[in-house]
């Protein structure tokens, strides 16, 4: 007895338009195991993003705990020179050293993206009298300064250790592709994800975001990286691939002229090439696409939030 072969299997999807007829779509197995993949990795993709603005709130708290303890620190200051009167050669010292410690505190807030916070008190300025005083025996005075060099060099020592984390965040942060590769824009014309096949019937996979653009406007980086390639790239038609950190890379396709070549350096928002309608194509638009260890990802969600809402 001949074994009949086995069929495929397909999944059939009902299409219904309000005020409208129905209409069934029919997909192979192959391409539903295909989207519930893409969609395990959005999701990756979603709680990655997350750890890392997770890690950058964490470092926000630790500087400013760093800034109220050089506040704490610059009263203490205040209140020994009260008990003596007068500013020691000491006392100069560490004022200085703690007015140096404000000052790396401000511009590592400043490179993270936060707001500037006044560590030091606003009465701690020179020239300033007033009230009684009791002078302090030189055995206090002693302990008193011991103690505030101490954590002084302790606040230094823990500076020390914060820069080298935030700077290795910031290089993460300035080399994933997040943001618009284009300044101006007129909408998404078609989305990541199963859409009909606009060369002819059918339905085909699209791999990123087709976003309209006048022909030649600039298209930029949206993270900081290494141009893999730059060149005619088939259906992209003249192309650039950039390699990001952590296994991203960021395609710029349908492009009329290129800005950068292969194994150049580029920053976050440094322009790679001009809007075109090269290559398999309907008109002047970018297409954009994202992927991680070369699988595409949705872009939706590494775009701004308005964007990522249309």
């Amino acid at each position: 007895m001949k074994r009949q072969a086995r069929r495929p299997v397909r999944y059939t999807l009902l299409l219904a338009r309000s005020g409208g007829g129905s209409r069934a779509v029919s997909l192979p197995g192959w391409a539903v195991a295909l989207f519930l993949v893409l969609l395990t990795l959005w999701t990756g993709a979603n709680l990655y993003l997350w750890h890392k603005s997770r890690e950058a709130r964490t470092l926000e708290v630790r500087l400013q705990a760093l800034s109220q303890e050089v506040r704490r620190l610059s009263l203490a200051l205040e209140a020994e020179r009260t008990k003596n009167g007068a500013l020691s050669e000491e006392a100069r010292r560490t004022k200085k050293e703690l007015e140096e410690i404000k000052k790396a505190i401000e511009e590592l807030r400043r490179r993270a993206g936060l707001s500037p916070l006044n560590a030091l008190p606003v009465r701690y300025q020179e020239g300033g009298q007033g009230g009684g005083a009791v002078a302090a025996s030189p055995e206090e005075s002693l302990a008193g300064w011991a103690e505030v060099r101490a954590e002084v060099l302790d606040l230094k020592n823990q500076l020390k250790e914060v820069a080298p984390a935030l700077e290795r965040t910031l290089e993460v942060e300035r080399s994933l592709p997040r943001g618009l590769p284009l300044r101006g824009y007129e909408g998404i014309t078609s989305f990541f994800g199963m859409r009909k096949n606009p060369f002819g019937p059918g339905y085909e996979f699209h791999d990123g975001l087709d976003l309209s653009a006048p022909y030649g406007a600039p298209v930029y980086a949206t993270g900081s990286g290494v141009v893999a390639r730059a060149g005619w790239m088939g259906a992209y038609g003249l192309a650039v691939l950039l390699d990001h950190a952590q296994g991203y890379q960021s395609l710029y396709g349908h492009l009329s002229r290129l800005a950068v070549r292969p194994g150049q350096r580029v920053e976050k928002g440094q322009v790679l090439g001009y809007v075109g309608s090269t290559g398999r194509s309907t008109g002047p638009h970018l297409h954009y696409s994202i992927y991680r260890y070369g699988t595409p990802l949705d872009p939706r969600p590494y775009l701004d939030p308005l964007w990522a809402s249309r």
